[in-house]
């Protein structure tokens, strides 16, 4: 039976999406739920699975290729075998390409199901046979941490037994110049559009503030290994910290919490907050939804599984659209200062930077203090300058004096 592979359905935000990387090749045996084609789009990748066992008969959209909402893909030949497969094509390189499904094959069924599609993709990129592979998951699962695990010790046994053979590597030659061009990715490209949109669509302007952390830092230092027992592992970091003081102050100040639409001026009366994260492939900006309704424990933890999950590409489009208010923290990457570029149709957007030492003037002394430069920028055809200044003001005060978001004043 031939099952047709189609593209996921985009939501209306999405218009199409690029075949980013096939997993597998016409002929390779797949089994149901297993990984075989990344489809990039604007805003995120998602994965397509194998709808069954079976092998992959034919590919209809090259890597490259621009596909449509439900967009038919690829045939699944389903029940067969590389090896079945094989025998009904024609020509050498049909042969060649159903003898390497059959090497594929092997190491799937040697699994017996038994492998997570995570896992599976790692060890078909990085050419590890999973027979090797002890499984430490439920039922003896091959996780995808196995996987990771049984690499780096096989790097490092095969580091040892190259010790002794050390080859020096050729010289380059005086002058060589090289260069590499590589298109730019759909996610890449929309990021640039965005940016560009948001410099020439708007009055943009930025104001600073700094604040002292010490009474965070203290507060943290205090309570985190009670909070992480408390809450199951959950880690007690200063962007929860952050939200929280930006819900209070948005509400103080709905005009930063507000947006524009045509002429109209629309104030939201809830606070999705939108948390900037760095991965490989560009800036992501999952939101935390009805932030105001959230424990410091809840954000932190949704934080901590927003990172996780875009860094391996598993974000979903809709956890990245809408947001009312963002915050980026170019401090974990060293930034001691920055203007940050708003994330339209969003009117501001907080920028936190790195904790540095500095002597500051405390009641006529001196004093070493761990400061942070806030920075926000704004869009100044709906906040007003006296506007933008009172919201950091409000952040910097509950920040160095948490008991203040408590309390709300």
């Amino acid at each position: 039976m031939t099952i047709e592979i189609k593209a996921p359905t985009f939501p209306e935000s999405v218009q199409d999406g690029t075949i980013a990387t096939w997993h597998k090749k016409a002929g390779d045996s797949v089994s149901r739920d297993e990984l075989i084609v990344d489809i990039e789009t604007d805003k995120v990748v998602l994965e397509v699975v194998a709808p069954a066992d079976g092998v992959l008969s034919k590919i209809l959209k090259e890597e490259g290729a621009t596909v449509l909402s439900n967009e038919v893909i690829a045939q699944l030949q389903e029940g067969a075998s590389a090896s079945t497969s094989s025998s009904s094509s024609s020509g050498s390189a049909s042969a060649s390409s159903s003898a390497s499904g059959g090497s594929s094959s092997a190491s799937s069924s040697s699994s017996s199901g038994l492998v997570n599609p995570a896992a599976q993709k790692i060890a078909s990129e990085k050419g590890i046979d999973l027979n090797k592979v002890a499984g430490t998951g439920r039922d003896g699962r091959i996780t995808k941490e196995d996987v990771v695990n049984f690499e780096k010790s096989a790097v490092k046994t095969s580091a040892k037994a190259d010790a002794p053979k050390s080859v020096q590597a050729p010289p380059v030659e005086q002058g060589q110049r090289i260069e590499k061009r590589v298109p730019m990715t759909r996610l890449r490209a929309r990021i640039a559009e965005r940016l560009l949109d948001a410099k020439q669509s708007t009055a943009m302007l930025t104001t600073f503030n700094e604040v002292n952390m010490g009474p965070v830092m203290g507060l943290r230092n205090r309570y985190k290994d009670q909070f992480e027992k408390t809450h199951k592992g959950t880690k007690l970091g200063f962007m929860g910290f952050f939200v929280k003081a930006a819900v209070e102050a948005l509400r103080r100040i709905p005009a930063v919490n507000a947006s524009i639409d045509g002429n109209d001026i629309v104030y939201h009366g809830y606070q999705d907050i939108g948390v900037a994260v760095s991965t490989e492939k560009g800036l992501v900006v999952p939101v935390l939804r009805n932030a105001e309704n959230m424990s410091l424990a809840e954000i932190e933890n949704g934080i901590r599984d927003f990172g996780t999950r875009a860094r391996d590409g598993k974000l979903g489009i809709e956890e990245m659209t809408g947001g009312t208010f963002t915050i980026t923290n170019g401090g974990v990457f060293g930034s001691l200062m920055s203007t940050p570029i708003l994330n339209p149709p969003q009117a501001a957007i907080l920028g936190m930077h790195k904790i540095q030492e500095r002597p500051m003037a405390v009641n006529g002394k001196v004093e070493i203090l761990p400061m942070m430069y806030l920075a926000l920028s704004y869009d100044h055809r709906l906040i007003d300058g006296k506007e933008a200044v009172q919201f950091l003001v409000a952040i910097k005060d509950m920040i160095e004096d948490p008991a203040r978001i408590l309390l709300e004043v």
